[in-house]
């Protein structure tokens, strides 16, 4: 198929790549003056975010926020300029699910179909083709991304409707969020009590304590390795898209309001670009005690 991928970032450029090792046409554009002028081997490189759809068949966009996929879809040549009826549009980024509803209405009025489609699993996921992706979408436009997604991920969800995707992520994101602050708690608490922290790791993988989190962010935690994978300031994206939406709802999230503060902690610190498992510090800076020491 011929696909247009826009937004080439940690995680976006491998999923593109895998799309291309899978046989697809590829269309992509320079949208940052930062990237090499061969974003992915073998793939054409366009001008505007117009011309990619113009090419394309199907058009993946995986951006940061909310405004950077209006942009992208709605800007001076932008994707909508580009689309005719009968294309597809599929958004991998993580964006607020009501605006979601409304970006498919509005490409809907000039005949593309549209799937929601954020992702889990970092960019280790995302080199691996091994995320999680949850869908939003009709039956017949889930169909049609499915084999694109399946290139790019191993647990494929179709959630239901379009925008329930990223309900879905946003409580993806609500659950990782509170489980790096239990785990930040745990070690700290084990440190400081005299326990070697590497040590309790190991002990609660063996129990119903076990999680992704304590497996992969507690090393992380120990090591002091907070290069990321993902950003602080990404996920308070993701928590202010919770509590929003919490709020609309007239719904309380208690503990995603502390730990998003937690992360502001973090930021206050330099840490808006450090790996999310950062969060650590600030649970440290509060005990006046440091894992190691």
């Amino acid at each position: 198929m011929n696909i247009g991928f826009i937004g080439l970032g940690i995680m976006g450029r491998p999923m593109a790549g895998h799309l291309k090792a899978a046989g697809h046409h590829l269309a992509l554009v320079k949208h940052r003056s930062d990237l090499p002028a061969e974003l992915v081997d073998g793939a054409a490189v366009c001008a505007t975010a117009r011309e990619v759809a113009e090419a394309s068949e199907v058009i993946i966009t995986m951006v940061p926020d909310t405004p950077d996929v209006e942009r992208v879809l709605f800007g001076a040549d932008g994707v909508a300029e580009g689309l005719s009826a009968g294309k597809l549009l599929i958004d991998m980024s993580s964006i607020d699910p009501i605006t979601t509803r409304v970006f498919a209405a509005r490409l809907a009025e000039l005949g593309a179909d549209y799937v929601d489609a954020p992702v889990s699993g970092g960019e280790v996921g995302a080199k691996n083709a091994a995320l999680t992706i949850m869908c939003g979408g009709t039956e017949d436009a889930f169909a049609r991304a499915l084999p694109l997604l399946e290139a790019m991920g191993k647990n494929i969800t179709h959630v239901g409707g379009v925008g329930d995707g990223q309900v879905a992520k946003v409580a993806n994101q609500i659950i990782v969020a509170l489980n790096i602050e239990a785990v930040s708690e745990a070690l700290v608490f084990a440190a400081k009590a005299g326990a070697d922290p590497a040590r309790v790791r190991e002990a609660l993988l063996g129990g119903f304590a076990s999680s992704r989190v304590l497996e992969v962010h507690a090393e992380r935690m120990i090591k002091r390795t907070f290069d990321p994978g993902f950003r602080i300031e990404l996920h308070q994206k993701d928590l202010n898209l919770a509590l929003g939406s919490a709020r609309a709802l007239g719904l309380s999230l208690p503990n995603t309001a502390s730990t998003q503060q937690l992360f502001s902690a973090c930021v206050a610190q330099g840490g808006a670009g450090w790996d999310h498992s950062g969060l650590v510090k600030a649970i440290e800076t509060m005990a006046n005690f440091h894992l190691g020491e």
